[in-house]
């Protein structure tokens, strides 16, 4: 099989010629690494270590405002403002790079009071949503150049609760507002619900990708099953409705803890859970996982910590949880979150040759 087939099969809980295996590898594993691994790109690594990867293409989305906008200002090369201007005042958001990460992290959120939250809301409802035409011809051209080599990715955006959480209003605070103001902040919750159904909707019928995200995030270390089950699970089960209707796959990225959620996850419409990690970085076993969503597929099953064990070590692991499943259809091996750095190319081109190896059973 190739290794676009090799996924598909998977995702839709068919049979395959192997398990999938997808390190995640970033700029910042490759900087990280001694030479000659250091001066390879990722798509290099990947060949080398002889993985089954993503390719991630640009959605082709582009927001359009009447009455606000969003400015964003480099203050310097590691450090940015965003302001969303709007008739009823200016929020300030920012961020700084991490060298070490290559990503960049939020220092200053921009929903800090009461009075924000309307102000947010004013930037929400007044995005439109189209696709942008030059992008979307370099999306279908990205696709065609990857062919068959690996399976093909775009994401939607992230539920509106999350979203929250995570850019607009920060966990503590974001917990506080919720409490103290929900009208307004449900009110917020809808107005960026109403984005997300146009971006879905646009990117199911025009986009190539094989494959969607919904970059969640998930973690029972930010939200209670509760929260999940008001905040979360209507969004989520409204945009993979959209997607499934149009014959399009959704995803979920959720690299948290997830058990006391998989009850809940088991009736999302999605078609795989991704960064599924297990124990001790995340709470949730493979085993977990197919008892109680068998209709999903499962895409991860390691940690950050094993990865830094010797081989062995992480083939005895593997060999272990694998053998617990009744079957291997809709597996699809993956270190869940990014590959830390610490864990050498050498030790991942030995794993991929076993999970090469491994006698998956694909029949219960």
């Amino acid at each position: 099989m190739t290794c676009k087939e090799r996924w598909l099969a998977a995702l839709k809980r068919k049979p395959a010629d192997r398990l999938p295996f997808w390190p995640k590898l970033s700029n910042a594993y490759s900087r990280a690494q001694l030479l000659p691994h250091r001066a390879m790109t990722v798509p290099a690594l990947h060949a080398w270590i002889g993985s089954d990867p993503h390719v991630w293409i640009a959605a082709g989305i582009r927001e359009k405002r009447t009455n606000t906008s969003l400015e964003i200002i480099r203050d310097t090369p590691q450090s940015t403002r965003t302001l969303f201007h709007t008739p009823a005042g200016t929020l300030t958001a920012a961020s700084v790079f991490d060298e070490a990460s290559q990503a960049w992290h939020p220092t200053e959120f921009p929903v800090k009071t009461a009075e924000d939250i309307s102000r947010m809301i004013l930037f929400y409802r007044d995005i439109s949503v189209e696709l942008d035409p030059e992008i979307m011809t370099a999306a279908r051209r990205q696709y065609e150049e990857v062919g068959p080599g690996a399976v093909t990715a775009s994401t939607i955006g992230e539920s509106p609760f999350m979203h929250w959480l995570e850019f607009l209003a920060g966990i503590e605070n974001g917990h506080f507002l919720l409490a103290d103001c929900t009208d307004e902040v449900e009110e917020l919750f809808d107005a960026m619900h109403r984005v997300l159904l146009r971006k879905a909707t646009l990117l199911a019928a025009e986009h190539p990708a094989d494959v969607f995200y919904m970059m969640e995030n998930t973690s029972t270390t930010l939200l209670s099953p509760n929260q999940y089950r008001r905040y979360c699970f209507p969004f989520l089960c409204t945009y993979a409705e959209i997607l499934s209707d149009a014959g399009r796959p959704m995803i979920l990225h959720m690299c948290g803890h997830l058990k006391d959620l998989l009850p809940d996850l088991a009736r999302v419409p999605a078609i795989a859970f991704e960064a599924f990690t297990s124990p001790p970085v995340g709470n949730t076993t493979l085993a977990d996982g197919r008892k109680l969503c068998p209709h999903h597929a499962l895409i991860g099953g390691t940690n950050a910590v094993l990865w830094t064990r010797p081989a062995a070590e992480i083939e005895a692991t593997l060999q272990r949880d694998l053998d617990a499943l009744p079957h291997h259809r809709g597996i699809v091996l993956s270190s869940a979150g990014v590959m830390p750095p610490l864990c050498p190319p050498e030790t991942i081109k030995r794993i991929a040759e076993w999970v090469h190896r491994y006698p998956a059973r694909f029949c219960e």
